[in-house]
């Protein structure tokens, strides 16, 4: 319960300092991840063992915010499809029963690499990014990330039937970056490694950079 209600409470502070939505973070295994896991929740409760009872934390937070916050505010939730011992049946299973429940607002679906097959030999009949663009999602926009990087590959994940596209290092190597790809049908990110002089000029903070010396092969030595 104060799993639950500290998720729940953190929308509320969010709305109440101003923000206009929250996104429930349920990926990259984290907390929520660990429990949607069949590998990593061993729980004997109500919230373990059966996909219903793995997802029943996730379900009550999505509902508490909504009631918490009003209809009005904007929720979203942050998914990983596969590694972390998650299964990608389970998880579109779940973005079929959100999508039926109609309490979010967005699906965010970190997929590591946009354009990867999936992990499991039996579901490469398609992209991963496809298993979730063809889902049939009524009024909830789905955005995803991973690796796009490229104008090209924009327009790749939008033409797939994707509402918006999420970056992160796109991102942080260019504050525009939108404005670059939206003006410059060719554009190409710089090459990583870039130097601390070149990221700080991108407005990053020096608490920021020295964390983007954790990411291997983007800041130069």
């Amino acid at each position: 319960e104060l799993l639950r209600d500290d998720f729940i409470s953190a929308a509320k502070r969010a709305q109440k300092a101003g923000f206009d939505g929250v996104e429930i973070h349920g990926a990259h295994g984290y907390m929520i991840c660990q429990f949607l896991s069949s590998r990593t929740n061993s729980r004997t409760d109500i919230y373990g063992g059966s996909f219903k009872n793995r997802i029943r934390i996730l379900l009550e937070i999505i509902q508490g915010i909504r009631i918490s916050c009003g209809d009005n505010f904007l929720l979203g939730l942050r998914l990983s499809p596969e590694r972390f011992g998650l299964k990608l049946q389970e998880i579109k299973s779940l973005c079929e029963l959100l999508i039926d429940d109609g309490a979010l607002d967005f699906l965010d679906m970190s997929l590591w690499d946009s354009f990867k097959l999936p992990n499991e030999l039996d579901y490469r009949d398609k992209d991963l990014l496809s298993h979730f663009a063809d889902l049939d999602r009524g009024l909830l926009k789905l955005t995803v990330a991973g690796k796009i990087m490229t104008s090209e590959d924009v327009c790749k994940v939008l033409d797939a039937g994707v509402d918006f596209v999420t970056i992160g290092r796109a991102g942080i190597l260019h504050y525009d970056y939108p404005d670059r790809v939206i003006n410059e049908s060719d554009f190409k990110p710089v090459k990583l490694p870039v130097s601390r002089e070149y990221l700080a000029a991108q407005a990053l903070s020096p608490k920021f950079i020295s964390y983007m010396d954790n990411w291997d092969g983007f800041v130069e030595d």
